[in-house]
C-alpha cells in the first residue's frame, strides 16, 4: 500500500512507521523536514502542513491508499485536510482519544458507542469536535474516515505515571531514587490500561487497507488493566527502590495544579475505573493481540531511561510543586490532631 503519515516520529506513530515499512509498505512522511526521522526506507515530503497552500503544490497529484494525521487537534486543522485529501485517499484515519468518552462514566465497560462527553478537559472536547466533522464529511460526502480512539500509549522514552509535569515523567522517577513522596490521585486503586506502542502498532496496521473500517471508530488497547498503585510499585521495583506514596484527591489535585490542567488529565480521565472492550477491534483485525504485558512495558522503559541520560530530563519546578502540596497536605492532617 501507498500511505501518508502527517507526523509519523511520535510515541505512536513511530512504532506504525516501522511496522509499515518491515511490512514492505510504500510510506511517506509530510513533515517540515527540521530533524532526521530515523527511518529507512521512507520517502518524505517537506513542507509544514499547517501551509496549506505549499502542502497542496507539494502533493501535487500524488494519491494514497491511506492518509493518517497524528498531529490534528482542532477541527480547523481537519478541515484543511478533507481540503487537501478528498478524492486523493482510500482512507483518512484520525486519531481521537478515549478520553473523549463520557466523564464520569455511566457504565464502567467502555465500547465504541460509549457516548462521547468531557466537560472537564478542552483536549477532549476538540477531539469530539473534529469526530463529529469527519463523521458529517463521510455521510454527506463520502470523504472515507476511519476513527482510531487510543487510551495511553506508551514507548521506552516515557513511564507512564499519574502525575508528572510539563517536561515529562523522569522527575517522578528521580523522586523515587531520592525516597521522597510520589503523588498518586485518590486512593490509588482506579484500575488503568497501558498500551505499549508496538501492540497498538498492530492494531492500527491492521486497519489500513481494511474497507470494513471505513465509516467507523474504533479502539485501541491492551484489554490488561493494573491500578495506579500497581503501576508505580512496579515502576519503583525496577528502579530497585522501595516506594514511597501520598494519596491525595484528584479534586484538589485539579485545583493545586493548575498549571498542569490536572483537573483534564485526572477529573477528565485518570481517574476513573473503566474496562475497554476491544470485540471490534478483533473482529475487523482478527490476527491482533498484544505481545508486552503492562509490567513488561513498564520495566522494559524503566531500564531504557536509565541507561539513557537524554530521556533523563529533570523538573525542578514540578517537583518543587510536589513538595508544597505534599506539605499542604500535612499541614492539614496535623491542624485536625
Amino acid at each position: 500500500m501507498k500511505i501518508l503519515f502527517i507526523g509519523g516520529t511520535g510515541t505512536i506513530s513511530m512504532a506504525i512507521s516501522r511496522r509499515l515499512i518491515a511490512q514492505g509498505d510504500e510510506l511517506w512522511l509530510l513533515n517540515r523536514g527540521n530533524r532526521d526521522t530515523g527511518l529507512t526506507g521512507v520517502h518524505e515530503l517537506h513542507a509544514d502542513v499547517h501551509n496549506e497552500q505549499d502542502t497542496a503544490v507539494k502533493l501535487k497529484d500524488m494519491k494514497f491508499d491511506a492518509v493518517a494525521d497524528f498531529i490534528a487537534f482542532s477541527v480547523p486543522d481537519l478541515e484543511r485536510d478533507f481540503r487537501l485529501f478528498a478524492g486523493k485517499t482510500k482512507q483518512f484515519v484520525f486519531i481521537s482519544s478515549a478520553s473523549a468518552y463520557q466523564k464520569p462514566p455511566a457504565d464502567y465497560l467502555i465500547t465504541e458507542s460509549t457516548p462521547l462527553v468531557n466537560p472537564y478537559w478542552e483536549y477532549s472536547r476538540n477531539k469530539i469536535a473534529c469526530e463529529d466533522f469527519l463523521m458529517d464529511r463521510y455521510r454527506s460526502e463520502g470523504f472515507p474516515v476511519t476513527i482510531v480512539r487510543p487510551s495511553h500509549t506508551f514507548d521506552e522514552r516515557s513511564v507512564p505515571v499519574a502525575v508528572h509535569g510539563a517536561k515529562g515523567s523522569y522527575q517522578v522517577l528521580d523522586r523515587m531514587l531520592k525516597g521522597k513522596p510520589v503523588i498518586i490521585p485518590g486512593d490509588g486503586t482506579t484500575f488503568w490500561t497501558l498500551t505499549y506502542n508496538t501492540d497498538f502498532a498492530a492494531g492500527f496496521t491492521g486497519l489500513l487497507g481494511n474497507p470494513r473500517a471505513v465509516g467507523q471508530a474504533v479502539q485501541i488497547m491492551s484489554d490488561e488493566r493494573l491500578s495506579w498503585n500497581q503501576i508505580h510499585e512496579i515502576t519503583a521495583d525496577a528502579l530497585g527502590v522501595p516506594l514511597n506514596t501520598v494519596h491525595i484527591s484528584s479534586d484538589f489535585l485539579g485545583a493545586a495544579g493548575k498549571q498542569y490542567d490536572f483537573r483534564g488529565e485526572l477529573t477528565g480521565d485518570k481517574s476513573y475505573p473503566v474496562l475497554f472492550d476491544i470485540s471490534k477491534l478483533r473482529r475487523l483485525v482478527p490476527s491482533f493481540h498484544t505481545e508486552t504485558t503492562m509490567a513488561q512495558g513498564l520495566r522494559k522503559t524503566v531500564a531504557y531511561i536509565m541507561s539513557h541520560k537524554e530521556c533523563q530530563i529533570p523538573d525542578p519546578e514540578f517537583d518543587a510543586w510536589c513538595d508544597r502540596v505534599i506539605a499542604a497536605r500535612q499541614h492539614a492532617l496535623d491542624s485536625l490532631i
